[in-house]
């Protein structure tokens, strides 16, 4: 082990995180996982991986909890997806995903680092016309998508000025086994296999789903590219699907559930066609999703059953 690849999770015990800790541990790597608090996953108890805590928005938290360590790749999953406004809590979201970044650049270890990724997001799109390619201007619609903003210029710049190897990859919509019960999918499944009747919006709106192993591949292409330093990629599928259909597709699978469609209204200002270009991703990394939505929905609805 000692001479093994050592990689850091900021978030490995979050929704992507986990998948990434996985997969690095299937290679072979010497993993550290680094969360806001002890809780471990469910029968991670005996792995392998090193559990570290500390608050990335503290940085004295964060310089004890990384002394004498050092990492040949980082991964930031950190934070929460969080779309509270500015005097409603927003304030904190914006720190936690901007300041968290640059509290984890100044106290790593820069001697053995080759490469940082952060995870964007697909919100610092805002209204930008679809497909959303990375040249055009971010335009944030929240302290928390403004957060990842900020995080991805300070990235460059420091790449452009002191070569630092960070890269962001901007994620749209990532689902799969493992996540929040609470989020858009897992809810839809959840209803639908109790056969529940739930209300939804016309569900017009084009987005773009990403299955979370396609997610952790396009991670471990980026570390494995010495030309991705320095960028920005979008990752998802790069297929526009609308909400509705989502909907219906996970009904038909399961074979019960009742949408009603229509009956919540859109949110103001709601991008009603977000979906990415990924060929800069499919160019650089040689990457490319493998898994069809189909596919992922049906891994997905039995996680969720297994889960419920």
């Amino acid at each position: 082990m000692k001479n093994s690849t050592r990689l850091l999770v900021v978030g490995g015990n979050g929704f992507i995180g986990h998948h990434i800790v996985n997969h690095a541990l299937q290679l072979g790597w010497e993993v550290t996982s680094l969360d806001i608090s002890s809780s471990i996953s469910h029968g991670e108890a005996s792995s392998p991986v090193q559990h570290v805590v500390a608050n990335i928005t503290d940085s004295h938290s964060l310089k004890a909890a990384l002394q004498n360590k050092s990492f040949e790749y980082v991964i930031n999953c950190g934070g929460y997806i969080d779309h509270a406004l500015f005097f409603h809590g927003g304030r904190n979201v914006f720190t936690v995903h901007f300041e968290g970044v640059l509290n984890l650049v100044e106290n790593l270890n820069r001697d053995a680092l080759k490469a940082f990724i952060n995870i964007g997001s697909s919100d610092e799109c805002g209204n930008a016309p679809a497909p959303q390619v990375e040249t055009q201007r971010e335009a944030p619609i929240s302290p928390y998508s403004l957060g990842k903003t900020a995080a991805a210029h300070f990235l460059q710049m420091l790449y452009r000025t002191e070569s630092f190897p960070g890269t962001t990859l901007r994620l749209f919509l990532t689902y799969g086994p493992g996540q929040d019960l609470h989020r858009f999918l897992p809810q839809i499944i959840n209803a639908c296999l109790k056969n529940q009747s739930f209300p939804t919006s016309r569900g017009e709106q084009l987005r773009d789903f990403c299955f979370v192993q396609d997610v952790v591949d396009a991670v471990f292409a980026t570390f494995n590219c010495q030309s991705a330093r320095g960028e920005v990629m979008n990752i998802s599928s790069g297929k526009p699907v609308s909400i509705r259909q989502v909907i219906e597709t996970v009904q038909q699978l399961i074979g019960k559930g009742e949408p009603r469609f229509g009956e919540i209204a859109y949110r103001p200002g709601e991008n009603m066609e977000l979906y990415a270009d990924i060929s800069k991703a499919r160019t650089l990394l040689k990457w490319k999703p493998k898994i069809s939505l189909d596919q992922g929905l049906e891994k997905t609805i039995k996680w969720v059953k297994g889960n419920l």
